[in-house]
């Protein structure tokens, strides 16, 4: 299963547009998307406007890959489960966002294991077509080092 995720805050037409197509185009019938307050209504793939948290943990858990805007929860939930993620960010200048720190995310990440960057809705779909090849990285783990608690205890208790 794919699973889409939009996030909690906005649709993300120009991402869910396109992966309905790509799925009508090739047949996948094993699409979910959570898609927000979208406009676009999906005839090809199932969909949720939203999801609660345990459904969308399921939904991740379950999925072969996830794909998403360059959110940060999106992008920690799949590494933490160890799923390969594709990752488009919204705009600022498209009016899906309020700056562009979703590119600045993007950029960080790309490269890394396990996460496939689209910069755009014409780079997607033929991400989509190779889903079957990308690789995960190992999983992280859901919480911070002891290393790295233990220096911001230090650094809080200190005078």
């Amino acid at each position: 299963m794919i699973f889409v995720t939009v996030g909690t805050q906005l649709a993300f037409d120009r991402m869910v547009r396109p992966i309905d197509e790509w799925a009508g185009r090739t047949g996948r019938a094993d699409v979910f998307a959570q898609i927000g307050p979208s406009e676009w209504i999906p005839r090809h793939i199932e969909w949720k406007a939203f999801v609660d948290p345990g459904e969308f943990a399921a939904r991740a858990r379950e999925a072969a890959a996830i794909v998403a805007h360059a959110g940060m929860g999106s992008i920690i939930t799949a590494l933490t489960y160890g799923k390969p993620i594709v990752i488009m960010p919204r705009r600022a200048a498209l009016g899906e966002q309020r700056n562009d720190h979703q590119l600045a995310t993007a950029a960080r990440f790309e490269g890394r294991t396990g996460v496939f960057v689209a910069h755009d809705e014409t780079e997607l779909p033929a991400i989509l077509d190779g889903l079957a090849d990308l690789q995960a990285g190992e999983p992280i783990p859901p919480f911070a080092a002891p290393t790295l608690i233990k220096a911001i205890r230090e650094f809080i208790d200190s005078p």
